[in-house]
């Protein structure tokens, strides 16, 4: 019999970011408190970047952001934010969404399936995903499990499960 295999990967879904922003400036647009302080919040290439008159409401719009992110079933991991920084009378904060899994945590999961998995799993690293493979589907979805359970500073999705 052959083995049974998943990849882990960290991927973000283009459309709903792009939805998410959008649904974040109309209500920025929108919002009494953010009315005549130059608020904004746009695609700057692959970062989104926020606007405004002080560091608190640009921290006000990344908050507005993160909500709309996780009502998309976006995770807030996948969401890499700088600190806010002055550019002339306004403040700007600069946010990017990661892809891909980075050698070191692939290598953090990889480790963790070999401690703490069942014995017949195995993992390789394949560019900036996670090829998971073992005889036993049931293997597997316990590792899915031990990998959703696991407290990791990236957004996993499971996917190819076969």
């Amino acid at each position: 019999m052959a083995d049974s295999s998943f990849d882990v990967v960290s991927k973000v879904d283009k459309m709903e970011a792009d939805n998410a922003l959008n649904q974040a400036h109309k209500e920025v647009e929108q919002r009494y408190d953010f009315k005549n302080i130059g608020a904004s919040i746009e695609w700057s290439g692959e970062k989104v970047l926020m606007k405004a008159n002080s560091a608190e409401r640009v921290k006000a719009i990344l908050e507005v952001f993160e909500a709309k992110l996780i009502k998309r079933g976006i995770s807030l991991r996948s969401l890499d934010v700088g600190e806010p920084y002055a550019s002339g009378k306004e403040y700007r904060l600069e946010a990017s969404m990661k892809n891909g899994i980075e050698q070191d945590a692939a290598k953090k999961i990889s480790k963790l399936i070999r401690d703490e998995a069942p014995k017949g799993v195995k993992s390789q690293i394949q560019g900036d995903e996670l090829r998971v493979s073992s005889k036993s589907r049931d293997d597997l979805q316990a590792t899915m499990a031990l990998l959703k359970g696991a407290d990791l500073d990236v957004a996993l999705q499971f996917i190819n499960f076969r």
